[in-house]
């Protein structure tokens, strides 16, 4: 079983009990929430409570989930845009749409699948459902990502991502000119309250009731190139928080094209993704500590794009 615990904030009264808790917690859908609540596995205030039950705010939810059954993550002849490979490490340029390990929604045709066929070794190298996996890209992000072979590689990688050694640079296009060309973006994040698969900023001068749970967030950019209405932007950032650059560049008014989610709902721009894409990567290699920087070049719709922008200036 795993534990949940939420309190709720008194903007949230007025509601069922098993739609709030699938806005909290929308890995679940509303019926499996209604089982868990009929089980007496969901306490209001440490009662059991009913799926019915509306709620005044400021009530402690308490769930017990309980663990899904694992299931084996099964090896798939994906092809792969492989820009180096040693005996540790796997470094691959991914396209958008690829999710990088399985999760609710997308147990196959992920990164994974795909390495389990190219690397037969890599099974328990790590986590069990994401082997190897040191970092990752969000499913419409792509570009590089970097992949531990053996556990020695595992823990070297984990390492330099723990420690900030590890230089990642992302090209983004944004949506205006974005002013000042280059800055820091020293911005917390957290996940959003009120939409629980979001991410949100949290200034300083938030309630500590909503910002206790954010975390310090740096993202530098420098300005690459200026069009009537967009900027290519580089993005370089300093820690890695879900959605960091996507929600950073949103916050400061240049949200990234492409993105719905944290982006403009109605896009000037038809891409069936958003305009980011991880670059440049630069790490120390497990073998011998020397280091090693892969590049990976705008993918072709990306690239269309670009061109279309600079011949209509």
């Amino acid at each position: 079983m795993k534990a949940q615990q939420v309190r709720l904030q008194p903007e949230e009264s007025g509601e069922r009990l098993d739609k709030t808790l699938v806005k909290l917690m929308p890995e679940l859908s509303r019926a499996q929430w209604q089982r868990l609540i009929a089980d007496g596995l969901v306490l209001i205030n440490g009662k059991p409570a009913k799926a019915s039950q509306r709620l005044e705010g400021n009530e402690v939810i308490e769930a017990e989930i309980p663990e899904p059954a694992e299931s084996p993550i099964n090896p798939e002849d994906i092809p792969l845009d492989v820009r180096y490979e040693d005996n540790d490490i796997i470094v691959i340029n991914k396209p958008a749409k690829m999710v990088v390990h399985p999760a609710p929604g997308h147990s196959s045709g992920t990164l994974v699948n795909a390495l389990l066929a190219h690397c037969p070794d890599l099974p328990g190298v790590g986590d069990t459902k994401r082997p190897g996996i040191v970092h990752r890209l969000d499913k419409d992000t792509s570009g590089l990502i970097v992949v531990a072979k053996n556990d020695h590689a595992l823990r070297h990688l984990q390492a330099q991502f723990k420690a900030r050694e590890v230089s990642k640079h992302y090209i983004a296009l944004v949506e205006g000119q974005i002013q000042p060309p280059n800055a820091l973006i020293d911005a917390p994040i957290g996940r959003d309250p009120n939409q629980r698969k979001m991410m949100a900023v949290f200034p300083a001068d938030a309630p500590q009731s909503k910002s206790k749970q954010a975390r310090k967030a740096k993202t530098r950019y420098t300005a690459l190139e200026y069009y009537d209405e967009f900027t290519l932007v580089e993005c370089a950032p300093i820690t890695g928080r879900t959605h960091q650059i996507r929600v950073h560049l949103a916050y400061i008014g240049y949200p990234i094209v492409g993105d719905k989610v944290y982006g403009r709902r109605k896009q000037r721009i038809p891409l069936n993704r958003h305009f980011l894409h991880a670059a440049h990567l630069t790490f120390r290699k497990p073998s011998d500590d020397t280091m090693l920087t892969i590049t990976a070049e705008l993918p072709p719709e990306l690239q269309k794009i670009v061109a279309d922008l600079q011949s209509s200036r």
